[in-house]
């Protein structure tokens, strides 16, 4: 049953980028949930349609499939005409900065051009990342909101996908700006559920041979796949929000230690180290200072930007989002964690 604080009818052309995606796939199953009737799911022509294609199995008189590349502005006119809400997750997952611009921040130009003579668009939500948070200016007690501060010096970080998310987030206020583009941004913390593989890289890395655990005590921003999806599609759907940032991640999180302990009781034994944060963070000080004396012969990937936004000690919170858009995590922690485990135990994790 559509709901009267919804922004479009059940009816309405919704167009899902990025639609065959782990996060894509579960938020067309959402809006179906909601009982949406009217999805356009864009794709490219080389991706993997497992997933999406059973659930348009049994719903192809709701669910459209268009193949096309957003780089391509013909493409983008086509996946845009006539819609009312857009959910854009296509993203750059390259490993060079030029591979993520081109995918986060050329895709997205070239579909906001594609809608500014659209009459019906009522909302474009950008799914960004926890990511583009700098995490520097955390307040006092710690605790990262969506007033955090978004990172400034991106390229510094050295993660082209980071740099991605923020500068497509930067094109979407310019756009806002400019012409007008009604849009919430969605940024989700760390995803996971049965389909993702890895686990998150705020518990710890395996970059040396060895799994360097340094998380220890922090929280980890987890968000279970389809508490993420329910709310990133809320968060197009609810009236009144234009204009607003949402952090999405569920509640009770495990601490890095708390969740490597479960990982290796319920999914296999491994080995690791932990490294407190102050050790680290001077690791990453000499790393930067090798690079620069190298002059980048030795590539900065550790660097202090990249050690205090992934591994300095913050809390996260959800309170916004639960307040402005009424969402709240369907499936608990507990729950989440042992679906999780359970699907890593029998599909074999890739650690």
């Amino acid at each position: 049953m559509i709901s009267n604080d919804f922004l479009i009818s059940s009816n309405a052309l919704i167009l899902i980028t990025g639609s065959n995606g782990f996060i894509g796939s579960r938020v067309v199953q959402a809006l179906l949930d909601y009982g949406f009737s009217n999805l356009r799911c864009f794709v490219r022509p080389s991706s993997n349609l497992k997933t999406l294609n059973r659930i348009i199995s049994d719903n192809s008189k709701k669910v459209r499939l268009i193949k096309g590349n957003l780089l391509c502005r013909e493409d983008c006119e086509k996946a845009a005409k006539g819609v009312s809400l857009v959910f854009h997750l296509a993203a750059g997952i390259e490993k060079t900065f030029a591979g993520c611009f081109m995918d986060s921040v050329v895709t997205t130009r070239n579909l906001l051009d594609a809608l500014l003579d659209n009459g019906l668009l009522k909302r474009f939500v950008n799914v960004s990342s926890l990511t583009v948070y700098s995490n520097t200016n955390t307040s006092t007690n710690r605790v990262l909101d969506e007033t955090g501060e978004v990172e400034r010096q991106p390229a510094a970080r050295h993660e082209p996908y980071a740099y991605g998310k923020i500068k497509q987030d930067e094109l979407l206020l310019e756009y806002n700006k400019k012409f007008g583009i009604p849009y919430v941004i969605v940024r989700p913390g760390d995803v996971y559920g049965p389909g993702k593989m890895k686990i998150s890289g705020k518990v710890g890395i395996d970059t040396f041979g060895i799994f360097l655990h340094l998380g220890g005590p922090n929280p980890i921003p987890l968000t279970y796949i389809d508490n993420c999806a329910e709310a990133i599609a809320l968060c197009g759907l609810r009236k009144g929000i234009n204009g607003q940032v949402f952090n999405t991640i569920d509640d009770e999180l495990p601490t890095s230690r708390g969740f490597l302990k479960m990982y290796k009781s319920h999914v296999r034994p491994f080995k690791s180290l932990y490294v407190p944060y102050p050790l680290f963070y001077c690791f990453c000080f000499l790393w930067e200072k090798y690079s620069g004396w190298s002059k980048g012969q030795l590539p900065p990937i550790f660097n202090r930007k990249r050690c205090v936004a992934h591994w300095k000690h913050t809390g996260y919170s959800n309170q916004k989002i639960k307040k402005m858009v009424g969402w709240h995590p369907r499936v608990p922690i507990d729950q989440a964690l042992t679906r999780y485990f359970e699907y890593m135990r029998r599909t074999g994790d890739q650690q």
